[in-house]
């Protein structure tokens, strides 16, 4: 079985958990890092039996054009990660369709290919901003991959479906994968949670979802490769072991997943899946 990899492509200083040290009026004069983390993870990803999902934020695309033909050229899907890394449920609506229209037409412009695909900044589609899919159908997306279906301080929304299904305006969502464990969905397949157990975990779990008969969703962000990674040394320390634990070993981690599993892009999935089997969730 096929498995789907996907990479939010945004500079280390974009996470909200920084905001508290880093304003956005900052942004631009600090070191960015994202070509080169951008670049490492292709060498990384050389291989024909592997292929993936960037979701590219509108901020990175407007800077680093050729990276993101760089991307496309090299066989992976373009997607959608919006343009300014901001937490949905702090928007308004209006801001939030200005902000993805914009970075769906920089994508298709450098690209001349369509985007179908959308992730939310930090997963941020939660239960008080589920008008975004109707958004995101309008504006010509064809599947989301925002729900976390897990309890978590800054997103998710527990009770939804762990696997790949159809909203009530059929748009597919793809969720991040999780595990069943004492009737709670346990992460475990992406960014900190890729660094924080050990990989037989990570490799176990992707086995389990695959023998249940889905691909398993595996997440991961270019910074997260980059043990040099600037250190915001007065954040606290909830952060700052979310933020640094383990950068120095993502890298082998990702090329043990990728020796032990096929991947390809959520498009490739869905082009090859039967849509119609693919339930519906929702009123």
């Amino acid at each position: 079985m096929h498995n789907i990899l996907t990479i939010d492509v945004e500079e280390w200083f974009h996470t909200p958990l920084l905001k508290p040290y880093i304003s956005t009026g900052q942004w631009d004069q600090l070191e960015h890092r994202v070509a080169q983390n951008v670049m490492r993870m292709l060498r990384i990803l050389a291989s024909p039996k592997t292929k993936a999902t960037f979701f590219i934020l509108g901020w990175v695309a407007e800077r680093y054009p050729n990276l993101v033909k760089e991307i496309a050229a090299q066989g992976h899907e373009i997607a959608s990660h919006g343009y300014r890394h901001e937490l949905l449920y702090n928007l308004t609506p209006s801001t939030f369709r200005d902000y993805v229209q914009r970075s769906k037409k920089l994508l298709e412009d450098l690209t001349g290919e369509s985007v179908i695909g959308y992730r939310a900044p930090c997963f941020s589609i939660v239960a008080s901003s589920l008008w975004a899919l109707e958004i995101l159908k309008d504006i010509g997306f064809s599947y989301d991959s925002s729900i976390f279906p897990v309890h978590h301080d800054t997103y998710g929304i527990p009770g939804y479906p762990r696997f790949p299904y159809r909203h009530a305006n059929d748009l597919i969502e793809i969720p991040p994968s999780t595990l069943k464990l004492a009737g709670f969905n346990i992460p475990f397949a992406g960014g900190c949670y890729l660094r924080f157990f050990p990989y037989w975990i990570t490799r176990n779990g992707v086995l389990r979802i695959n023998r249940a008969g889905y691909p398993a969703v595996v997440f991961i962000h270019p910074w997260e490769l980059d043990p040099d990674v600037p250190r915001i040394n007065q954040a606290n320390w909830l952060t700052r072991f979310r933020r640094y634990f383990n950068l120095s070993k993502t890298d082998t981690i990702l090329k043990k997943a990728l020796c032990d599993f096929n991947f390809l892009p959520i498009k490739e999935y869905l082009s090859n899946a039967i849509l119609e089997n693919i339930p519906l969730f929702g009123p």
